[in-house]
């Protein structure tokens, strides 16, 4: 027999409303019969953010300036002993004959037919690019293009990822040599070389420097990571070693 009016019992089966804006606890039911649960409420929490990786500074400038210093230090010892000292630079012939270094003797043979240091000027670029044209051309042109790899590889270092070991070497190797070229172009207008290499008798590749060894290397690492499997963590990550690999070499002296 069902029992009516006000001690009449509440039907255990109907839904049991929640007031507005308010949650329902664990274990009731809603207006279409819905059981809430503790674990429903698991999807709203949000889980922590992982810090951003920040790539080393101090490495990036680490190994730009052991670099540099590399450069410069060769280029000075290559000036002050391999540079042509004209005859009447010499006080006498006493101190001619007295000289470490008389005019036919600066140039030093490493392994003979095959490398030698020996003194040269680059007023152009890589393989002598724009070296026949004026001063007011040429100085301006290394000047800004140089500028512009600097700020590139710096702005590219920034976006680095953990795992891209060989970029992260690449990078300061380029920035070393660019800035050791830069240097040579304030100061003298033109880029000392000193390094020479002949393959065969006919043959000799162009004299190049310190600077352009870790500028070639730097693209190098950079162009392997370019073609490096395409790593999960990098797959939304745009990637700009392609242009940075091509405009980082137009530094070179």
């Amino acid at each position: 027999m069902k029992t009516e009016g006000a001690e009449a019992e509440p039907d255990r089966a109907a839904p049991v409303k929640a007031p507005e804006d308010e949650p329902l606890a664990a274990g009731e039911r809603d207006d279409a019969g819905r059981v809430s649960s503790p674990e429903g409420d698991a999807d709203d929490v949000v889980a922590p953010a992982k810090p951003t990786y920040r790539p080393s500074y101090a490495f990036l400038l680490g190994v730009s300036a052991v670099t540099l210093v590399a450069d410069l230090g060769t280029k000075w010892w290559a000036k002050d002993r391999l540079e042509p000292r004209a005859l009447t630079d010499l006080a006498d012939l006493a101190d001619l004959a007295a000289s470490p270094r008389p005019f036919a003797l600066r140039k030093i043979e490493v392994i003979k037919d095959h490398l030698n240091l020996i003194y040269a000027k680059n007023h152009g670029g890589a393989w002598g690019i724009l070296g026949d044209e004026s001063e007011a051309i040429r100085r301006p042109f290394f000047l800004v293009v140089s500028l512009a790899a600097i700020v590139f590889i710096v702005s590219l270092y920034r976006k680095l990822h953990p795992s891209q070991i060989a970029l992260r070497w690449g990078l300061p190797l380029v920035l070393g040599g660019a800035l050791g070229n830069l240097v040579d172009r304030i100061r003298y207008g033109y880029v000392i070389d000193f390094i020479q290499v002949r393959f065969t008798p006919t043959f000799v590749w162009p004299t190049f420097n310190v600077a352009d060894i870790a500028i070639v290397v730097g693209v190098g690492l950079m162009a392997i990571d370019m073609f490096s499997p395409q790593r999960p963590e990098l797959a939304r990550k745009p990637s700009g070693a392609t242009s940075g690999a091509t405009g980082a070499k137009a530094s070179a002296g």
